[in-house]
């Protein structure tokens, strides 16, 4: 009688096994994948290369913070001036994009630790006038990437200028090379490693000083959904370790010839 109970009680434990180990496994597929959000077309933080494979710092950086969490990641591309809604509307849970800290945007969004710096600077024709406040540029024409820090630090203070809006960085430049913006204004990494090196901008340059803080931001963060203290907890201490096993600086410094922190 006592082994024929044994029996059964087995034969129950060999029917919920198989049940448990599938609760367990998706329990944690779920809880360790993300969809992560990056511009793709602001190199060389995200960009497409030739195959159309996402590319970029910001897409490495992605990538070491997921192996950090032990994570599987999906890194899509999403237009910078949707990137903010569609993380609200869970189309994606982290947003790494070089995205400027802000108070109005963490009043949307939660942010990680910051991961760099931002400054941001005017490029013009040599020769321009190194005053660049909102008086010296009434009526000039500047282009500038829609939804940006740089458009909403424009749109607040330089409001007696042409203010001139692209979906891309490289519009901007393009206009101004073109001669319809006589300023742009944006992120001075970016230019230095990109426009700034091209036959093109042989005849632009800096002017004006660095400019940061406040509607240009605190840096940069991470973007979770307001709320989700378990994924920022995470992206934060997979921030720290990459920082402090030298893979932050590994990665910085295949872009850049300087460090970003």
């Amino acid at each position: 009688m006592h082994l024929f109970a044994h029996r059964g009680t087995l034969r129950r434990l060999w029917l919920i096994l198989p049940l448990l180990a599938f609760l367990y496994v998706g329990g944690a597929r779920a809880q360790d994948s993300y969809r992560i959000a990056t511009e793709g077309s602001y190199p060389p933080w995200s960009f497409k290369d030739s195959q159309g494979t996402l590319q970029g710092w910001d897409v490495d950086i992605a990538n070491a913070l997921c192996e950090k969490m032990q994570a599987r990641c999906q890194i899509v591309a999403q237009d910078w001036d949707g990137i903010l809604p569609g993380l609200m509307a869970r189309k994606y849970d982290l947003i790494v994009a070089s995205m400027a800290i802000t108070e109005q945007r963490r009043q949307r969004v939660d942010f990680s630790d910051k991961y760099k710096e931002t400054i941001s600077r005017f490029i013009a024709r040599k020769g321009a006038p190194s005053d660049v406040d909102a008086a010296a540029l009434a009526g000039k024409r500047i282009g500038v990437q829609r939804g940006s820090i740089q458009a909403a630090f424009l749109t607040q203070n330089y409001r007696t200028s042409d203010l001139k809006f692209y979906d891309t960085p490289q519009a901007a430049e393009l206009d101004l090379v073109a001669g319809r913006v006589d300023y742009i204004l944006g992120n001075m990494v970016t230019y230095f490693v990109g426009f700034m090196k091209t036959p093109e901008a042989k005849d632009f340059a800096f002017t004006g000083p660095d400019l940061k803080g406040g509607l240009l931001g605190e840096g940069n963060g991470i973007a979770v959904r307001k709320g989700d203290a378990q994924t920022l907890s995470k992206v934060n201490a997979a921030l720290a370790a990459i920082r402090a096993d030298g893979t932050y600086d590994r990665i910085t410094a295949k872009y850049f010839p300087f460090k970003l922190m």
